[in-house]
């Protein structure tokens, strides 16, 4: 009876079962390849969209993009170099290069607008040994400052001041608080609005090189300079800095040779005279290096959470 039973729930239950689990399997695998295709179709569209950004950025000199590419082909140009480790956008490549090709003096270098010192021009060259200067008029973040880059704040090669930076007190704040004076190798300017007016009035240090923010609103042979506020704060408008080619005017006439900006158009470059030579592109006019503001190229890589030079 038992036997007869067995048999009955085999014929009756079990073998309809294991053909519902294998048809089940079927269209399970059905599914599976259904998705690898869609998988493949999604791969290919991000290849072709790559491939027409890249057209676009790169080909033909009706592209859009098309002075990034002459930039990129000619190796006097500094678009090319550009790459981040810790500075905002590409300035960290950059600033190597310039000085891959003037080389080095003392290796110091002044930085204002650092914030929390993370995301800097001058973190990465900490980082390989330099020592210098920042300054922020934010008590927090110069307070995070302090505890990200303890280190080279006991080591002495760093000095972190915490000032709100003004035409009347940047000069004591560089030689006198700071104890910079003279020739330097790097100072980085970001104030997010004076910047003009503050490099105009710098005489305690003399820099190789100058980085600074520019209004890349405002693109060459527009002439426009922020008018000065010594209490200003920016409130996130287009009403702040100067345009390129009032950098490129106020540079020569302190000194410097533009040679460059960022491809993200947000910082100009410049070099004191005696130091381009043929090192550069020419014309070093804003209408020739001018980089519209925007997210062209986006810098990769982890986010940056403590310092962890040497």
């Amino acid at each position: 009876m038992i036997k007869r039973f067995l048999t009955k729930l085999r014929n009756f239950w079990i073998a309809p079962l294991r053909s519902d689990i294998s048809g089940l399997g079927v269209l399970i695998s059905g599914i599976r390849s259904e998705i690898g295709g869609i998988r493949s179709d999604i791969s290919g569209l991000g290849a072709l969209i790559v491939g027409i950004h890249n057209k676009l950025l790169y080909d033909g000199r009706n592209g859009p993009y098309w002075e990034n590419r002459r930039r990129f082909d000619d190796p006097l140009y500094l678009d090319y170099f550009g790459y981040k480790v810790y500075s905002q956008n590409d300035e960290d490549g950059i600033i190597q290069e310039i000085f891959r090709r003037v080389g080095t003096t003392n290796k110091i270098f002044v930085e204002f607008g650092v914030q929390d010192g993370l995301e800097s021009n001058c973190h990465f060259l900490l980082f390989n040994g330099w020592r210098g200067l920042w300054i922020d008029g934010d008590e927090n973040n110069v307070n995070r400052l302090r505890e990200f880059f303890s280190k080279p704040l006991s080591e002495k090669r760093l000095t972190a001041i915490n000032a709100f930076i003004t035409t009347d007190n940047i000069n004591k704040l560089i030689g006198e608080d700071g104890n910079v004076n003279g020739e330097i190798d790097l100072l980085s300017i970001d104030v997010d609005g004076n910047d003009y007016w503050i490099w105009e009035k710098i005489h305690c240090i003399s820099p190789r090189v100058v980085v600074i923010e520019y209004n890349a609103k405002f693109p060459p042979p527009c002439e426009w300079v922020m008018e000065y506020d010594p209490n200003h704060i920016w409130d996130g408008s287009d009403k702040q800095g100067v345009s390129l080619k009032s950098l490129e005017l106020l540079g020569n006439r302190l000194g410097y040779t533009l040679v460059g900006t960022n491809t993200n158009g947000v910082n100009a470059f410049f070099v004191k005279k005696e130091l381009a030579k043929n090192l550069f592109p020419e014309p070093a006019t804003a209408e020739n290096l001018y980089n519209a503001w925007g997210k062209i190229f986006v810098g990769s890589g982890h986010p940056t959470k403590k310092y962890i030079g040497k």
